[in-house]
């Protein structure tokens, strides 16, 4: 299984990180993929892969919710760092998010408008969160739509028609975590929909846990939970959801 999002070099793991990969080996997660989200997160990220090569890898990227008026020269610097590194595996996270609040909604639109453009001009996936804000994003990326872009709509908890909007774009996948596991959740239902070859596996750790750790902290050992869940929704075998899933994750990131 490869985790294709994930934030375990953040202040949640700074107790028993060690421990937490150690856990994501023994579970059979082969690899870890961190979206970066804003300045003071690149350092961190970026020493947890130098501790862990070909296991974990970054991304860069700046998060909606932390767009603010200052986002073009935080953006400035984090395209130095791309420059000068070949690094980064993704663009990531990046998007649109106005959910708790649309105070910067035209700098979140101008900030995600350059990132795609940094997918498209580096030749890298892009890992993209959407919140609240579904149109935005699919009339941003029509614009784009013929520049071959590839990557992964992350958590996505929407309809079947908002899938098979976002599934007209060819390169990319849905990322399906522990949300899938929820009593109330209707990703079981409209995942019949999509095919399974449009999916990879995320945890979004330290949030979102599955069950039956739902409510806890997330991490990456907790993806078997998903994909056991997914085995269920398209009645498969767990291996086979693992061996498609991973096909997909090592495609879209260009991994061996």
């Amino acid at each position: 299984m490869i985790d294709t999002h994930s934030h375990i070099y953040g202040p949640e793991f700074d107790e028993d990180r060690d421990a937490v990969i150690s856990r994501a080996k023994a579970a059979g997660v082969t690899r870890i993929l961190l979206p970066n989200i804003n300045a003071e997160t690149i350092r961190p990220m970026l020493e947890l892969c130098n501790e862990n090569p070909s296991y974990c890898y970054p991304m860069m990227g700046l998060h909606p919710e932390d767009v603010k008026d200052d986002f073009q020269q935080v953006l400035d610097g984090m395209q130095a760092i791309l420059e000068h590194s070949t690094s980064f595996i993704a663009i990531g996270e990046v998007g649109l998010d106005f959910y708790w609040d649309s105070t910067f909604r035209k700098q979140q639109l101008e900030a995600f408008e350059r990132q795609v453009c940094w997918a498209r001009d580096y030749r890298l996936p892009l890992v993209i969160h959407s919140r609240s804000s579904h149109k935005e994003l699919v009339d941003l990326m029509e614009h784009h739509r013929e520049e071959g872009l590839r990557g992964i709509f992350h958590c996505f908890g929407g309809s079947k028609e908002e899938a098979e909007e976002l599934l007209s774009f060819e390169g990319f996948a849905l990322g399906i975590g522990g949300v899938l596991t929820y009593k109330k959740s209707t990703l079981p239902e409209v995942l019949q929909h999509v095919p399974i070859e449009r999916i990879v596996l995320e945890t979004d750790a330290p949030y979102l846990a599955p069950v039956p750790y739902r409510g806890k902290r997330n991490e990456s050992a907790y993806i078997s939970y998903t994909l056991q869940r997914l085995a269920e929704v398209y009645e498969c075998p767990p291996e086979r959801v693992d061996e498609i899933t991973t096909a997909t994750a090592k495609r879209l990131f260009s991994l061996s």
